[in-house]
């Protein structure tokens, strides 16, 4: 009877100490314990006994962590012969051979049988018969029961959670040859507080410098959030909905009312194409921009700002400070107090190097291309990623190649000198030709796509810059991508603590529709005997004069309560996540925020952290959910009446 070995990695920063968990991968990518849930078949995994130095009880194991142990077990059949395992049963579509499913999606990576299905399980065949629903219905309920026994969280149950990967444009996994990350706010997570408090910092003191008054200003995230646009020409900081019309504005730090906003952007849409207007807030590293760029319209509106700077505007002023701000990052204070101290500004994730582990020993190529230098990647993925990894491997080990100053997007766009990096202290060589392994500066996306002969939608980029990171690689490259928004966690507990407050305004917005569609009906009856008409609206038939009068004025009565309460309701919503501007996903009550838009457009899926893999599988098939329509509407009691 044959052996094969069962991996069972017991890491001890795989799981939170609540949770400790195990995983198992066997060859045929399941995953089993002692109990096994498909009791009819009647090919069974037989376990032996074994002395506790060989075996320890998997059940204790599950409470328990430890290094990884090899555990030979043994495959029988029903009629005790050998029975095909791993690449005896399976093979691997490749990208020569791959197929179209029905979603539109490459089945190349997909797992394929290489014995006749009914063979491989002898007498079991029984099991396959019969109409596929059955068995699908029943091999789905033991497959949930026996992730639920295990304690593996599977995808459909981490989708509905703070850390769930959502997906916009069906994805398969499996179809994926390389994968691409960024690394700040992407692969390491900075603390706002700390990180952008400081570039703010600095960012002040250079201001100071040029002459402009910042004594008595602060630091104060929660004036700005991402997904904001700057009006240069105007001062002010808007939200837009996903058609580009205005729903919030601050000019300065001082939010505007509904009827000002209505007022400046009323007859106008912001057009982000319009680069010397309007400035996106696409990641964290523009918070402290926005925030200081809010000050000084402030302190400009307030005549604070000496003449001796000139005659400035808003779009001049914007400029001084962009400018400011630039000089922190190229003089590079920031990044050398930062290096100096990466603890004090670094949130460490111990789940990330294993999620990208997983993917590596899937077969991915995995690559780090960041615009950060040599020095400053280096000392943070060493923080970052060393200490969490197993067998003392090194970050570089994880990645078939990095690419450092890389210039994107303009990387994604054309083409620069590449430079390969060959000591420890960054000395670089010209090279015309990156290699597996190495480690480069500059350089292009096409190519990485020539030297890793992989092109295209094989290729997954993932970033935090819906911009430079996302957008420009799926235009220009069509390669698939990934957005990660860390506020997606705080914004999702916000939604579900705000639930009742929505529940009560949409009742309440219900009740004035109902009542205003009776009063317009008073309304129109009222106008048309004005006119002197006979028609009359059936709901004022058996309504005098008087009658009709009076209804109308205890309906309007009504709705003006109405438009009060959903009023004040209105602007409280979302101030869980943000006070000022609300939700970061939404624009209002109903739609989407135009950040939004731009996730769902450029971003075939978009998650909180890199880490959330690891609640998946490489191998996972992420299907985008049904869009609902504004004529989308739940089937009648009753047949349609024509």
């Amino acid at each position: 009877m044959p052996n094969f070995s069962v991996n069972v990695p017991q890491l001890s920063s795989l799981y939170s100490t609540k949770t400790p968990k195990v995983r198992m991968n066997l060859c045929a990518d399941q995953v089993f314990d002692k109990k096994l849930l498909w009791r009819d078949m009647s090919t069974k995994m037989k376990f032996p006994s074994f002395s506790a130095a060989e075996l320890p009880d998997l059940r204790k194991s599950n409470k328990r962590r430890g290094s990884l142990r090899m555990i030979k077990c043994r495959a029988a059949g029903a009629d005790g012969g050998r029975v095909a395992v791993g690449d005896d049963v399976f093979s691997v579509t490749t990208s020569s051979k791959y197929e179209v499913d029905y979603l539109g999606q490459s089945t190349k990576g997909d797992l394929n049988l290489k014995l006749d299905p009914l063979q491989s399980f002898g007498d079991g065949q029984a099991t396959l018969e019969g109409p596929i629903e059955e068995v699908a219905r029943t091999e789905a309920q033991a497959a949930e029961n026996l992730i639920r026994e295990l304690g593996i969280q599977g995808p459909f149950s981490a989708q509905h959670s703070p850390r769930g990967i959502f997906c916009s444009r069906t994805l398969n996994l499996r179809s994926i040859s390389a994968i691409g990350y960024d690394m700040d706010y992407t692969l390491m997570h900075y603390n706002v507080m700390a990180w952008e408090g400081k570039a703010y910092d600095y960012c002040m003191e250079n201001l100071k410098s040029m002459g402009f008054p910042v004594d008595g200003l602060a630091f104060d995230p929660e004036l700005v959030i991402r997904g904001l646009m700057i009006d240069k020409e105007k001062g002010n900081l808007v939200k837009a909905d996903r058609f580009g019309y205005v729903k919030r504005a601050m000019h300065g730090t001082k939010m505007l009312s509904n009827k000002a906003v209505s007022e400046i952007y009323g007859r106008e849409l912001v057009d982000l194409r319009n680069q010397s207007r309007w400035e996106f807030l696409n990641t964290f590293f523009s918070v402290s921009e926005a925030l200081a760029y809010a000050q000084m319209v402030d302190r400009l509106d307030d005549g604070f700002i000496s003449a001796d700077l000139g005659t400035l505007d808003y779009k001049g002023l914007y400029k001084a400070v962009a400018k400011a701000l630039f000089r922190a990052h190229v003089e590079g204070q920031l990044k050398s107090e930062i290096m100096s101290k990466p603890e004090l500004f670094v949130e460490p994730d111990p789940e990330l190097p294993l999620a990208l582990l997983d993917q590596k020993e899937a077969g991915k190529k995995l690559l780090l291309i960041t615009n950060s230098d040599y020095h400053y990647t280096d000392k943070m993925m060493k923080h970052s990623f060393n200490k969490f990894l197993p067998n003392d491997m090194d970050w570089r080990d994880l990645f078939d190649m990095v690419i450092v100053s890389a210039r994107k997007p303009e990387f994604f766009q054309m083409s620069h000198p590449l430079y390969e990096v060959v000591t420890g202290e960054g000395l670089m060589r010209p090279c015309f030709k990156a290699e597996t392994g190495g480690l480069y500066s500059g350089g292009s996306a096409q190519m990485i796509e020539s030297s890793l002969n992989v092109h295209g939608d094989e290729i997954l980029y993932v970033g935090d810059h819906i911009y430079t990171d996302v957008s420009v690689s799926k235009v220009h490259l069509r390669w698939r991508t990934a957005l990660i928004c860390r506020e997606l966690e705080e914004e999702y507990m916000a939604l579900i603590g705000s639930r009742g407050h929505r529940e009560e305004l949409i009742e309440l917005i219900n009740q004035k529709e109902v009542v205003g569609d009776l009063f317009n009906q008073l309304r129109l009856a009222l106008q048309r005997r004005s006119k002197g008409r006979p028609a009359q609206t059936l709901a004022a038939t058996n309504l005098d004069d008087q009658e009709l009068t009076e209804t109308m004025q205890k309906l309007l009565i009504v709705m003006q309560r109405l438009d009060d309460k959903i009023g004040l309701m209105l602007e409280t919503d979302g101030e869980l996540f943000n006070k000022r501007w609300g939700f970061l996903s939404r624009a209002g009550l109903w739609d989407k925020s135009h950040l939004m838009r731009q996730i769902e457009k450029y971003a075939d899926i978009y998650t909180s952290r890199v880490s959330n893999f690891l609640n998946y599988t490489p191998f996972m098939y992420f299907r985008s959910q049904e869009q609902s329509l504004a004529h989308d509407s739940p089937l009648p009691d009753a047949g349609i009446e024509n």
